[in-house]
């Protein structure tokens, strides 16, 4: 389903393989990341069906720059007037999100993983070749709770997939969105269970593997950039990643 029910006042929009948010708090809704472009259709489908409207939008974050994270950010801002939330390191990655460093070139896996064809095409159908950057953004550099954030979602740096790459965790709810850091779908591998993303798109997966030991752990709903969510223990799906290795 495009746009499905993944927790108690939880929506995930889902497109081109790619996921984003649709967070009910006690303060309005807070988006987790801007997706492809076709994503700000499913969005406003999410939103409708929370019974809100799109005034009720209060933020969004970004657990990281890469184009299919920011797709709908520059309408968002000009529409509801919202500065997305990203850590420092990831700003300029927002202002031009295709200009990222990443360990393997992206040919390989085409030829070595076919399977990924179709995610590839399905991206590029729902806008991957048509972000916009924006130059605007709310920064923070370290971790812990984002007090102007509705729900105050605690910012859980894990770089690697990127040098600012952020998880967001709602301890209160058990919801760890873990954008791609921690993903059950590789978009250049096609595999799926807890892993990281292929070195096509992580600058450094080394230093993304140990970033996952920052993830807290206990029971939640991992909410990934791409894949299914996952439930259980946090560290029980680090140890599966770690285990599987990066493509």
């Amino acid at each position: 389903m495009p746009v499905d029910v993944v927790a108690p006042g939880v929506l995930r929009a889902c497109a081109g393989g790619t996921n984003c948010y649709v967070v009910r708090t006690d303060d309005g809704l807070l988006l987790v990341d801007a997706g492809l472009p076709a994503h700000w259709r499913l969005v406003g489908e999410a939103v409708r069906r929370l019974g809100a409207a799109p005034r009720d939008v209060r933020a969004l974050v970004l657990t990281h720059g890469h184009f299919d994270h920011v797709g709908f950010a520059t309408r968002a801002a000009g529409r509801l007037g919202l500065e997305p939330w990203v850590h420092e390191a990831d700003a300029p990655l927002v202002a031009s999100p295709y200009s990222y460093d990443h360990a393997r070139p992206r040919s390989w896996y085409a030829v070595r993983h076919p399977r990924s064809l179709p995610l590839q095409v399905a991206m590029v159908a729902a806008g991957a070749l048509a972000v916009e950057g924006l130059q605007r953004v709310r920064t923070f550099g370290a971790g812990g709770p984002l007090d102007d954030v509705p729900g105050r979602p605690v910012a859980v740096p894990t770089p690697g997939h990127t040098d600012g790459h952020t998880a967001f965790h709602l301890p209160d709810r058990g919801l760890l969105f873990t954008g791609d850091a921690l993903v059950s779908l590789d978009p250049y591998s096609a595999r799926t269970g807890p892993r990281v993303v292929a070195r096509a798109g992580t600058k450094d997966a080394e230093r993304a593997l140990d970033s996952l030991g920052a993830l807290p752990p206990g029971l939640a709903t991992v909410l990934p950039g791409h894949g299914r969510p996952w439930t259980g223990r946090v560290e029980e799906a680090v140890a599966s990643a770690r285990r599987s290795g990066v493509a």
